[in-house]
């Protein structure tokens, strides 16, 4: 999209410029014809770049968000994981518990 936009505003401003100084007037007028076409241009391409920032800004925010909610979800699977593994762990040393009492017992 940026990409679209730079090369169409470089279309623009060359082809209004080859339009102008060819077009067969006084130098005033092309340097009147000139000037206006460049405020056009440099409005255009004003505009086009708060367009581009205002899409890197919403791009940005968006990941920003999907980042967040990535991260909660591997938060909550990593705690489930680290349960399951305490569990585990828990009922191994029962099981050890167990066996160092007939241990104890002899």
């Amino acid at each position: 999209m940026i990409i679209h936009k730079g090369t169409l505003i470089v279309g623009a401003l060359i082809g209004a410029s080859l339009g102008v100084l060819l077009a067969p007037e006084k130098g005033k007028v092309t340097r009147a014809k000139i000037k206006k076409e460049s405020k056009n241009i440099k409005d255009q391409i004003t505009e086009d770049f708060k367009e581009v920032k205002d899409d890197v800004s919403k791009a940005a925010q968006s990941g920003k968000e999907k980042f967040k909610e990535d991260f909660k979800d591997f938060r909550s699977k990593a705690s489930h994981k680290t349960e399951q593994a305490i569990t585990f762990l828990e009922k191994q040393l029962a099981i050890l518990k167990e066996k160092n009492k007939t241990y104890q017992q002899g």
